[in-house]
């Protein structure tokens, strides 16, 4: 999806979302390119607090993208 459908797509899965779930997990706009993805979610990692949803523009070649959600790391786990 381009980006705009992306942010809307986040948006409606940030509104839709439970509790829990926005306490334990990244929801995230990524490239759909597998590889792409994988680059911008190591970085995010590293240092969430350096990133925007448009931070991903800079890992994408295409303007395909996805929107993801995976566990936030807790205190102490690696």
């Amino acid at each position: 999806m381009k980006y705009s459908e992306a942010v809307e797509h986040k948006k409606e899965s940030l509104k839709n979302a439970d509790e829990s779930v926005l306490k334990d997990y990244h929801i995230l706009i990524t490239p759909a390119k597998t590889d792409e993805s994988q680059k911008h979610i190591e970085a995010f990692t590293a240092n969430p607090e350096k990133f925007d949803d448009e931070s991903c523009k800079k890992f994408c070649s295409n303007d395909d993208y996805e929107v993801v959600s995976f566990r936030k790391e807790k205190e102490g786990e690696n």
